[in-house]
């Protein structure tokens, strides 16, 4: 079934408003608004959310109050041999009465490229190359705010799987981890896009 014929998954509408909470914080840490938009390859199929400068970000979206348990799907995910840095964006949300349902968090990110056109339409583009359609925003109710964040770099001590990691003949491999327990410090957006060169 093509992406848009009904709306998001209740886990891919988190993912997609997490990716959005990311995509704002790159804008404001004085990346240009195109070449941020542009960066964000999740919703075209890039291994990682995002590809900045030298390095990546993969983005992981939770509500849930205890831990943070993040899926990665594959053993490329959290592979930094091709582009480095990498850092994995942990993003916490609550689900409240009152906070922004996903309509909200896209309309605040075309608000933030308002007026310059080929950010306008890059995002645009990337929104429906996730799934997101105007058509379905009342088939979003769910309103979130913004509790938190955590940016790691993933380096030698960081728990994951890769090809260079598990055993010849495994070429598949899904699993979680909890960014709770995860090493490393939390550096952060801004100082993220510094190390990878961007600002």
């Amino acid at each position: 079934m093509r992406k848009g014929a009904q709306a998001l998954s209740p886990e891919t509408e988190l993912g997609l408003a997490g990716e959005l909470i990311i995509l704002g914080a790159i804008v404001e840490a004085g990346v240009p608004s195109a070449i941020a938009i542009e960066s964000w390859v999740g919703p075209l199929d890039g291994i990682q959310d995002f590809e900045l400068g030298t390095g990546a970000m993969e983005v992981k979206t939770t509500i849930s109050i205890a831990g943070f348990l993040a899926k990665i799907g594959s053993l490329d995910q959290l592979d930094d041999s091709v582009r480095q840095p990498l850092f994995l964006a942990g993003v916490r949300l609550r689900q409240t009465e009152t906070g922004q349902n996903l309509p909200d968090f896209v309309d605040a990110m075309r608000h933030a490229v308002k007026g310059d056109g080929e950010a306008e339409r890059l995002l645009n583009e990337r929104l429906v190359a996730a799934g997101y359609f105007d058509a379905h925003a009342d088939r979003y109710p769910r309103r979130f705010v913004h509790a938190g964040m955590r940016v790691i770099q993933v380096g030698t001590d960081f728990p994951r799987l890769t090809f260079g990691e598990v055993p010849v003949g495994i070429m598949r491999a899904m699993y979680e981890i909890d960014l709770e327990k995860a090493p490393g410090d939390n550096v952060g957006v801004a100082a993220a896009l510094k190390k990878m060169g961007v600002i």
